[in-house]
């Protein structure tokens, strides 16, 4: 059974900065294609970033050259590292991996940007 548990979020200022972690448990992770989500209140979940197996990343144009999604191996992790927050990036962030056949999902972790 592969398992993702999300890390990192907290209150910050806007113009501060967050790194958020998600642990894999349970398969090959060094296989997977991994994706950070986010949803806010009223709002549909949308696709903040991507990384391929093979590292190749994808980006919203929102977040894009202020976000960087990176992955260890090693530590079967995937981050994200959020720059230059603004009050609109405040949501419920999700880790996601469809390469099972079938979406896992973790149990989000909540990012709020306010002065």
């Amino acid at each position: 059974q592969v398992q993702l548990v999300e890390s990192g979020g907290g209150l910050v200022q806007p113009g501060g900065s967050l790194r958020l972690s998600c642990a894999a448990s349970g398969s090959i992770f060094s296989l997977f294609a991994m994706a950070w989500y986010r949803q806010a209140p009223g709002k549909q979940r949308e696709l903040v970033a991507r990384i391929s197996n093979g590292g190749n990343t994808n980006y919203a144009d929102s977040v894009k050259g202020r976000f960087t999604i990176s992955r260890d191996n090693s530590k079967n992790t995937v981050f994200l590292q959020m720059r230059s927050l603004k009050p609109e990036d405040t949501a419920v962030y999700f880790c996601n991996t469809n390469s099972l056949g079938y979406s896992v999902w973790g149990q989000g972790t909540q990012v709020t940007v306010s002065s």
